[in-house]
């Protein structure tokens, strides 16, 4: 960490500090960012970022789209908690609240009041526990906060508020208001006894798929391979290596079986005789749930990004074939990708999706050979409007990771 600059206490500066303190919300946290935004990280050797836009454009293009997001969704839910409107009923989702924790950790530094919506957001996760393990989020809840459709979690959303948590730690430490690095291993310890299959070492969808097919199935989107290899270091529990190589083995299996002349991967994973392969129609979710459509079409920026931090190259050529075909499936335009698609490549969405756009301008980034796709992508995603939650929380994401400003634990 470097050392702050002296305090001029003077003039200018001296009104300038006064009337900061003046304008923070009431009960914000004041404490020192360690890694404010933006971060600029260094990723992999050999990737790219956008290259026909200053750096501080992209930084601006982010600041922008987090305004538009902060206003839209983020919301107070009582005293003391913040929740993330998920749909115009009110209604929200662990998932959400998992995007919600890790906007505001990585914003932080450029808005002043990150700390206060984070904890806000921590309180909000810690009076909704899943009854099947308290430290996992009760998947969803209702305009009047009760939950409802079962008291039970979704991997993603304890996934992602057990990373913003690790994050937290890095960026505020843990010494104020709330023990980051305790509430993170209070939950990553129970994902690993409850949201984690430990005779496949797979992911399973939530703590209550323990049981039948669903004890073996998986959900491609919930390979975080990022935040697995996070909770590696942070816990030193070997465990999680299993799964870091079990998940990467599963992209592996659904590219060579049933993709190979497109990298996609479909939305849900079934164990069966021996292997995984795509699950059936109406496995969980609806008929798409063996193609890739709204939950897989996370996988290119979910994957990606580890390639793009730690530059484990297991998904390299399934990354790269996704590439290759997306970019001739659309005539290398942005604007004709759609929202559905089998995993031999054929089309069934029709509606240009922000959530399936925007993850392949973080895949373009592994290569030089994907420069101006990515710059295209970067301009498309940049220059959108808002959509809905889902559509926009992916499109934040993937510029945070197309500008540079992702960082790890």
């Amino acid at each position: 960490m470097k050392k702050p600059g002296k305090l001029k206490w003077g003039g200018k500066s001296m009104l300038a500090f006064c009337l900061a303190l003046f304008l923070l919300p009431a009960g914000s946290a004041f404490a020192a960012v360690n890694k404010p935004f933006p971060q600029h990280t260094t990723y992999t050797a050999g990737t790219i970022k956008p290259n026909h836009v200053t750096q501080t454009a992209m930084d601006n293009a982010v600041k922008t789209k987090w305004d538009a997001w902060k206003a839209a969704y983020l919301k107070p839910a009582g005293t003391g908690k913040y929740y993330v409107k998920y749909n115009s009923a009110g209604e929200t989702v662990s998932e959400a609240h998992g995007y919600g924790m890790l906007f505001t950790v990585l914003m932080a530094g450029y808005d002043g009041s990150a700390q206060t919506y984070f904890n806000g957001l921590y309180n909000y996760y810690t009076a909704h526990p899943s009854s099947i393990n308290p430290y996992l989020m009760a998947w969803k809840q209702n305009s009047s906060f009760q939950n409802i459709e079962g008291e039970d979690s979704a991997a993603d959303g304890d996934m992602d508020i057990a990373y913003s948590l690790l994050l937290a730690h890095k960026q505020w430490g843990s010494t104020g208001t709330v023990n980051y690095l305790q509430a993170a291993t209070n939950i990553i310890n129970a994902i690993m006894n409850s949201d984690i299959n430990q005779t496949q070492w797979t992911i399973r969808l939530g703590d209550w798929a323990s049981s039948g097919t669903y004890n073996t199935a998986t959900r491609t989107s919930d390979f975080l391979l990022n935040h697995l290899k996070g909770f590696k270091a942070a816990m030193g529990d070997a465990r999680w290596q299993n799964v870091i190589d079990k998940t990467y083995s599963i992209i592996g299996s659904l590219y060579s079986g049933y993709s190979s002349t497109t990298g996609l991967l479909p939305d849900f994973s079934v164990y069966s005789g021996g292997v995984y392969k795509p699950a059936a129609a109406n496995f969980l979710e609806d008929a798409n749930d063996g193609h890739y459509n709204y939950n897989a079409c996370r996988t290119p920026w979910r994957i990606a990004t580890d390639y793009l931090i730690t530059g484990d190259n297991r998904a390299l050529a399934q990354l790269t074939q996704l590439n290759s075909w997306i970019k001739t499936k659309t005539g290398s335009a942005p604007a004709n990708i759609v929202d559905g698609y089998k995993l031999n490549g054929t089309t069934f969405g029709s509606y240009n999706s922000g959530a399936f756009y925007a993850p392949f301008g973080v895949s373009a980034m592994i290569s030089p050979s994907n420069q101006s796709w990515l710059n295209a992508l970067w301009t498309h995603t940049a220059g959108s409007g808002a959509e809905d939650y889902y559509e926009d929380s992916i499109k934040l994401f993937s510029m945070l990771v197309m500008s540079g400003n992702w960082w790890a634990y």
